[in-house]
């Protein structure tokens, strides 16, 4: 069994005149990530590993989402290829997870972040919002594998409010 755990970053700044990698969160995208990394703290086990991309905005919700479940930060890997929009870097990551491991939790971009929600889960969102969370479970010992998964929990910051 493997349990892929899918975040979309935070909200945003658009405000600053930075390439786009660098662009902060904004004040809301901050409240957000915080609310829902608190809502499934005692929902989900710990994740085995954890991915990043490396835009600040992806990075920046990872870290709220880490301390909230005591995830060590210094174990989170940043992956230059999540820097996706289309889903296959995001998809390629996933399916390049070492075997041993069990439950992935990465963080990236739309539109690939929905693509791969999609594509391997059992329920359809128009659109996994900012700071939104999406668990799926895969009946395979493999994530080369991956094929149709169960969504089990999705956790939407409009959810919580």
């Amino acid at each position: 069994m493997k349990t892929l755990l899918i975040v979309r970053h935070a909200k945003s700044s658009w405000e600053h005149p930075v390439d786009d990698k660098d662009r902060p969160l904004k004040l809301r995208g901050i409240q957000d990530a915080h609310l829902v990394a608190t809502h499934i703290a005692d929902k989900i086990e710990m994740p085995e590993v954890v991915y990043s991309s490396v835009a600040n905005r992806a990075l920046h919700t990872c870290a709220i989402f880490c301390r909230t479940l005591n995830y060590p930060l210094e174990k989170i890997t940043i992956k230059e290829g999540m820097y996706d929009f289309g889903g296959s870097n995001l998809l390629e990551t996933i399916k390049s997870c070492d075997d041993t491991v069990d439950s992935l939790l990465v963080f990236g971009h739309n539109h690939a972040i929905t693509a791969v929600v999609n594509t391997y889960g059992d329920k359809f969102f128009d659109n996994v919002p900012t700071s939104g969370f999406v668990m799926i479970q895969f009946n395979t010992i493999s994530w080369s594998t991956l094929e149709d998964g169960k969504t089990i929990l999705k956790v939407f910051p409009k959810d919580l409010k």
